[in-house]
């Protein structure tokens, strides 16, 4: 016990301080600030997204922000005709690659109709998201994505999504077997200098 404790403790009269570190504002009512820093655990478990040096690190936020899902200025639609693309064309290379067809001249064209239902299934699998009535989960901001795009979280915008997202993956695949049809890449792959192993 110190000696400015111990005045305090052997009297009965209540503690007064000096008016100037008395707070006005607060009342008896007020929540404390024990309530206020209380670790609740949530129901729903993508509450509890604390900010790291990795999830709001600058290089991390600026990589997430600038997908096309998050990007600022962007249409729905135009948000599903990016990631489309860029499932489709990279969903080729391993039908292509390492398919049951891939020692035939019918290699590239299985790979791209493998791609194709593949889009296709994924895009029914977007659809089945969207199918319910209401509208998608809308995903709050958190420490990483600080502005998610609301129009995308719409029974409509996720449609104009789905859309794109079809769009592109087939627009993906096709590009993709157009390049490796080429003939510098089409040599490439019939001497199995991609994948050496496979054949």
């Amino acid at each position: 016990m110190t000696d400015f404790q111990d005045p305090f403790l052997k009297s009965n009269k209540p503690v007064k301080f000096d008016q100037k570190y008395v707070d006005d504002t607060v009342r008896p009512g007020d929540i404390g600030i024990a309530d206020q820093w209380a670790v609740n655990p949530p129901s729903d478990p993508c509450v509890g997204d604390l900010a790291t040096p990795v999830n709001s690190g600058y290089f991390t936020k600026a990589w997430l922000n600038n997908l096309p899902f998050y990007r600022d200025g962007l249409s729905p639609n135009f948000r599903g005709l990016e990631v489309g693309a860029m499932f489709g064309y990279f969903l080729f290379g391993p039908f292509a690659i390492t398919g049951p067809f891939r020692n035939t001249d019918f290699a590239l064209t299985a790979g791209l109709l493998s791609a194709v239902g593949a889009v296709h299934i994924l895009t029914a699998l977007l659809v089945l998201y969207n199918a319910p009535g209401k509208s998608p989960s809308v995903q709050p901001p958190d420490s990483t994505i600080v502005n998610p795009p609301a129009d995308l979280f719409t029974n409509r915008g996720w449609a104009d999504f789905t859309s794109g997202f079809w769009l592109g993956g087939c627009g993906g695949a096709v590009f993709a077997w157009l390049l490796c049809g080429t003939l510098h890449v089409d040599t490439l792959m019939k001497q199995g200098a991609f994948f050496p192993w496979v054949g």
